[in-house]
């Protein structure tokens, strides 16, 4: 059976960006950094994670952010209060980063630092449930955030994003006695699409779960993790 037109074109599209994905992560071995891509919907949390992640681990690990937006520089603004480069990507109409966009914001941030220096690039992609997961960027991994105002059966409705993370973070937890919703039955179904996710349910206005993840993002950046591939 022959493909139809548009199924041959999206496969060479991924075909290319995973060309590009696996040169970025060149670059990102080659200078000891550990790249971990953050995806959500809009408004799951994914700033406010990156803001309490940064004030809590940049004494321990430098770090830049690569910060994906369809428009505007307003998330990028936020974290740059926070004393750590921040490299704004504008993605236009494209409801995702791919590799290419990223590695402009690589070539940005090797010509105005040393690249060498940073051991953690945080990558904020696009708030989309779907299109992210399908382009990777050059991450070492994917991070996935599910916020509980979003309901207990969207990783059955959605399963892409949860099936390609290494974690899954369940936001906004401090919410949970107001809704009706059960954080097992969330557990639940996003193990059904992923058995070997780690999952931890956090809240960035408690504090709740934000420890457990503090120490998931140290054990990523290693660097005899990162350079083992190499070998």
């Amino acid at each position: 059976m022959h493909q139809t037109f548009d199924a041959a074109l999206e496969l060479n599209l991924l075909h290319a960006n995973q060309e590009g994905a696996d040169h970025n992560r060149e670059h990102f071995d080659q200078w000891g950094i550990t790249c971990l891509n953050i995806m959500s919907s809009p408004g799951a949390g994914k700033t406010a994670l990156l803001e309490k992640t940064i004030i809590a681990i940049k004494d321990q690990l430098k770090i830049a952010v690569i910060e994906g937006d369809m428009t505007t520089e307003l998330d990028a603004e936020r974290l740059r209060q926070y004393g750590v480069p921040v490299i704004a990507i504008n993605t236009g109409r494209s409801c995702h980063l791919d590799s290419k966009m990223v590695a402009g914001g690589i070539h940005r941030l090797a010509h105005e630092y040393n690249p060498e220096e940073f051991d953690l690039v945080l990558v904020e992609n696009v708030g989309n449930l779907v299109c992210p997961a399908e382009f990777e960027v050059g991450e070492h991994a994917k991070v996935a955030l599910l916020s509980v105002t979003e309901g207990e059966d969207k990783p059955l409705k959605y399963p892409v994003m949860f099936q390609e993370a290494d974690c899954l973070l369940i936001t906004k937890t401090d919410l949970a006695p107001y809704l009706e919703i059960d954080l097992e039955t969330i557990k639940a179904n996003v193990k059904q699409m992923n058995p070997h996710v780690t999952i931890i349910p956090i809240s960035a206005k408690t504090g709740e779960g934000l420890e457990a993840w503090f120490n998931w993002i140290k054990l990523q950046t290693k660097k005899d993790r990162v350079f083992a591939t190499n070998l």
